[in-house]
This record gives C-alpha cells, structure tokens and sequence, in this order.
C-alpha cells in the first residue's frame, strides 16, 4: 500500500460529493412586393444576418440545485468547471471544447488535460476563474462558500448537486440548457436509463437464494457506503445486498465489523493507486473466515465509476453486476 497522502485527498473528494430548456427564437421573412425585390443572394445574406442578430440575443434561465434562477445570455463561448464530476457532465453534453478551465483533480476525459488553465482543488482560485472570463461556471453544492464569493464576482453560476442517480440525471440536463446543448443533454440521459433498466432486468431473474452480500471498501481504512451514497444504491440496483445497508453517508467501520458480516463478494475501489490491493485484502489476519475471501471473490474497480456523479456512473453498475452474477449480466 503506498501514497497514504494521495488516498486521503481522494477519500476528501468523496466525502465532499456525499455532503451533499434553451429558447430559439427563429424570424420570419417577409415578401418584398417592391418591383426591384432583392435577388436570392442578397436574400440570403440578409436572412443570414438577421439569424446572427437574433443569435445574439439568445438567453436561457434556469433554476440550479441550490435554488438559484440563472439566465445566460447568448452564445456559451468559454465555460469554467470547477469539480470533476461537472466537467464529465460538461464533455459528455459535447461542451467540452468551450471549456477553458478546470479543476486540478480533472482527470476525465482524455481531452481535459488538454486545457492549459486549472483553477484550484477544493479551495478555488476565484481570481483565476475571473481571468477566464467564462460565460458560465458549472459548480458543485460542494463548493459552498465559493458560490457566494463567484456570484459576487459577477460570474454566471450553475450548480449542479447530487445523491442519487435521478439527480444526476437532473444534472446532466442543467448542464444540456446552461451549454446549449440540450438535445445531447436529453440523448445521454436517456442511455444511462436504458442501461440500468438492462442491468436491473437481468438481475431479476437471479433467486432469492443466490442473491450475494457485498462489502464494498473505499479505502485501506476501511470506508464504505452506507444509504444515502451512489455505492449504496448501485449495489441496491446491481442485484446486491449491502452490508453496511443500515449506516449512512460513507462510514468508517471495524474488520470485526466486516467479518462478522460475512460478505459473499468484497469489491475494493483503490487499485488504481494502490499496488496489488486484491492480494492484499487475501491476505489480512482473520479475514480467511470471510467467504468472499475463502472462494477468492474479491475484485477491484475504479473509484471514479461509483462514486462520481456523472455518466460513467451506469458503467460502474454494470461492472458491479457482472462481478456479482456474471452468468445473468453479460
């Protein structure tokens, strides 16, 4: 096990995400009954130019999570995302190439890295953001006291906020109509739905009897989730039963905790930082009695895929599936 800072900075980011329709107007043209009408060109120029003046004049108001009306003017040129979950969002509704910042912890997609400005980890450089000069800012009900502190700096701010996946889904569409891109928006949500009713469908068919217990450990120090957290009810739609189903938010417990539960599956969410963590937990002092660990049922995924309240979270579910019944998920 190795980089203790990295883990805890991480487990900070996931403690922080538990804390908590575009108007087109089109002109009509009218017939010039003049004998020296304008040609088609000239038509066409003309019609262009009223488009482009109309255009401009666009504006969208919406109410975010934290029950603030925004309204947007125009065109959305330059968007500043300040939390890694609202940049997926963001990149996912096709607004990535607007983006002009981001958080120091965006990691996804590949194509964030691409932008030059960062503007801060949990503690946000509203000077930056001023700088950018962004049309709209997505943020977080997390960013808390740096929502007043932007507002204040005359910037356009859209917060997002999200426990469940139904929120997520409200999210994805703030995002779609405070971008412009509400068909994408509306596209995406509808694929995460499809997808989960596949999963929740073929686990249906699994007995009462097969069902499987699931502890499922974000971190080292033995952090799961309890109700109330995206890993709670993905593991509640995947088929599974949570151990810790009667603690809420994202709870520290005891191995005496664990083993006396008895998970039939234990899925870690570290491996990506951590070298060799299935072993690891294989090998744990008293762990042998558990029957995830005597029939060698633990498997690792990644943490953003569960615990990020994005897209990627209905990938996350389906691999959550497959490692529980691989025989009904496909």
């Amino acid at each position: 096990m190795k980089n203790q800072s990295l883990w805890t900075k991480l487990f900070l980011v996931l403690m922080l995400v538990f804390a908590v329709g575009l108007t087109a107007c089109q002109g009509e043209g009218e017939t010039n009954e003049q004998t020296d009408e304008p040609t088609e060109e000239s038509e066409t120029e003309e019609q262009t130019n009223e488009s482009t003046e109309e255009s401009s004049d666009e504006s969208v108001t919406l109410t975010d999570k934290a029950g603030e009306e925004v309204t947007i003017e125009g065109e959305v040129d330059r968007i500043v995302s300040v939390i890694p979950s609202a940049t997926e969002i963001v990149y996912a509704v096709g607004a990535g190439d607007q983006v002009v910042g981001v958080s120091e912890w965006a990691d996804y997609p590949e194509e964030v890295f691409e932008v030059e400005e960062t503007v801060g980890d949990q503690n946000l450089s509203i000077e930056k953001i001023v700088e950018l000069e962004p049309d709209v800012v997505i943020a977080d009900l997390n960013n808390a006291d740096d929502l007043e502190a932007m507002r204040s700096a005359g910037l356009n701010v859209v917060t997002l906020g999200s426990q469940s996946l139904e929120e997520v889904y409200e999210d994805i569409e703030l995002v779609g109509q405070a971008t412009g891109q509400t068909e994408q928006a509306e596209q995406i949500v509808n694929e995460m739905e499809m997808k989960v009713e596949e999963v929740t469908q073929a686990v249906s068919e699994v007995p009462e009897e097969e069902r499987k217990s699931v502890w499922m450990e974000v971190g080292p120090e033995l952090y799961s989730g309890g109700e109330g957290s995206f890993l709670h009810e993905l593991i509640t739609l995947a088929g599974g039963e949570n151990i810790i189903a009667d603690q809420e938010g994202w709870p520290q417990v005891s191995e005496e905790v664990v083993i006396e539960r008895n998970p039939d599956v234990i899925i870690t969410t570290y491996g990506y930082y951590t070298d060799d963590v299935t072993e690891t937990v294989l090998e744990r002092s008293g762990w042998d009695s558990i029957a995830a660990v005597e029939n060698e049922e633990v498997y690792d995924i990644h943490n953003d895929t569960v615990s990020r309240p994005g897209p990627r979270l209905v990938d996350g579910l389906e691999e959550i599936a497959s490692i529980l019944y691989p025989e009904y998920v496909e």
